[in-house]
């Protein structure tokens, strides 16, 4: 009986169809204003990057992500929320006090948030907009890690790798796209893939990771598609192995160290601050065209 249900369901269902922009002068996609024609060769330079608005990182209390606030706070950014985990962010309370110490005219928040919850989120989106006023654009960094063989990953391993790293990036982009649409205003979402998602990693197997993030790649295409008529740009990172207290420790860390270095055409790891260009980028006038796109930041490593 159920069963016919659903089928007779099928039959007359009506599918939604989505909405692309006109691209016309009064649509939320027209092409930014020219630069003011008295800016100097320097301020224009200096405009074509500026972040304007106020930024929300998930992961923002671990150490790329706060590298990359940074660089946007340089470049701009009025107002930062750092929502992370609450040992996260204790651990790196030192680092974000001094930022703001080195901004004291930005606010800059640090939210507890785990991003596999909903109601969290909704509660993050709540108290950043009454302490900024917007939200303007938001950086996924949150993300886990599992080195497991395919023959013995647990089902709990698995589902956790995809909650974290694909479902609550899902989550907070539609959080955070609602606020934008709800402000009437553009902004951007910029999603942390991964060269993990591109091709398998060696020597380490990780297929949950992998999976996660070849998700990551799917779900920024459909976004963009999707939210580019409310003026929502949405795109990826995917950086290769970065030089961060993640790659490092003990047992036999250095030998996997030396196989990435190895495998890699600039012989090397990534160091902390190579993302924050990218992100700049992403964020400014200078990426107002680009939508749906994949950075890889990874020294040529998916070459091979």
């Amino acid at each position: 009986m159920g069963d016919s249900v659903d089928r007779d369901d099928l039959t007359s269902r009506t599918l939604p169809f989505m909405k692309l922009s006109d691209g016309s002068a009064t649509s939320m996609t027209a092409p930014p204003a020219p630069l003011p024609h008295y800016l100097n060769t320097e301020g224009r330079a200096m405009a074509r990057f500026a972040v304007e608005g106020n930024v929300v990182i998930t992961g923002g209390a671990g150490t790329l992500a706060l590298s990359t606030a940074r660089a946007l706070l340089e470049h701009g950014a009025t107002g930062l929320a750092l929502w992370d985990l609450e040992p996260t962010i204790r651990s790196s309370q030192p680092t974000i006090t001094k930022l703001a110490t080195e901004f004291p005219s930005v606010r800059i928040l640090s939210i507890v948030v785990d991003v596999t919850s909903a109601s969290a989120i909704a509660e993050a989106i709540t108290a950043t907009t009454q302490a900024l006023g917007t939200i303007d654009h938001a950086f996924c960094f949150a993300g886990i890690v599992g080195c497991y063989h395919a023959l013995e990953i647990t089902a709990a391993q698995w589902r956790k790798a995809l909650d974290v790293n694909t479902t609550g990036s899902f989550l907070v982009a539609q959080a955070v796209a609602k606020q934008l649409i709800a402000q009437k205003t553009p902004g951007s979402i910029t999603f942390t893939a991964s060269i993990s998602g591109h091709r398998v990693n060696f020597p380490q197997p990780q297929v949950a990771y992998n999976v996660s993030k070849a998700a990551i790649l799917a779900l920024k295409n459909s976004l963009a598609a999707e939210w580019a008529v409310h003026g929502i740009r949405v795109n990826s990172i995917s950086p290769g192995y970065m030089d961060t207290i993640l790659n490092a420790g003990g047992g036999n860390i250095a030998e996997a160290r030396q196989v990435w270095a190895d495998r890699n055409p600039m012989g090397r790891m990534g160091a902390v601050g190579e993302l924050d260009g990218v992100c700049v980028l992403l964020a400014s006038r200078a990426g107002s065209y680009i939508n749906g796109a994949d950075l890889l930041v990874d020294g040529g490593a998916v070459v091979f």
